[in-house]
């Protein structure tokens, strides 16, 4: 902490990219989940499972023009959400890194808390809303408790992984010159 000659203004020390990183590894796990799973290969969308959900949710049946319309209309808010907390992501990380932009968009830190996010997407939309909601699971069918599992396995690879590639990175520290200024004094 520094304070500078004649008043009492102190600067903060470096700010963490733990919770910026995480916050947009949920929306982008959020955003692979609902483009590829949604979308593309179409395995569910939000409502898909409300026929045997634990929460008395209207079946909506995406093989009906109107069921396909509502779990559409479902997917849309979710990914709603996910591009809010993308904003989001991106708010508090511009708060907290005004100078070395660059570094930190290669950081291991910022990289490792992102795919941190994107297992804890994977881990509490696993629970929640395939197996305390039962609203939709990964690929339905007489395996679908597989498919379930397999994300929560993935959620948990990725937290675990993200967590130590975060740690095997530098801290960031705003004060610091960039690589490129200290390039181009040497040069």
């Amino acid at each position: 902490m520094a304070i500078s000659r004649g008043d009492t203004r102190t600067e903060a020390g470096p700010r963490s990219l733990q919770l910026p990183g995480t916050v947009l590894g949920v929306a982008l796990g959020g955003f692979v989940d609902g483009i590829l799973l949604h979308q593309l290969l179409q395995w569910h969308h939000m409502l898909t499972s409300t026929n045997d959900d634990r929460i008395g949710v209207k079946y909506y049946s995406p093989n009906t023009v109107s069921g396909l319309e509502m779990n559409t209309v479902w997917d849309g808010v979710f990914h709603a959400i996910c591009w809010v907390a993308v904003l989001l992501g991106l708010g508090i990380l511009y708060a907290r890194v005004t100078h070395n932009r660059r570094r930190v968009w290669t950081s291991r830190v910022l990289w490792g808390w992102i795919l941190a996010g994107w297992g804890l997407f994977n881990i509490v939309e696993g629970l929640l809303d395939h197996q305390i909601l039962g609203i939709h699971h990964v690929h339905g069918g007489p395996y679908r408790i597989w498919w379930d599992m397999g994300f929560l396995l993935l959620g948990v690879i990725l937290l675990i992984g993200g967590y130590l590639l975060q740690r095997g990175g530098r801290p960031y520290d705003p004060e610091a010159p960039d690589i490129t200024e200290r390039v181009g004094r040497q040069i």
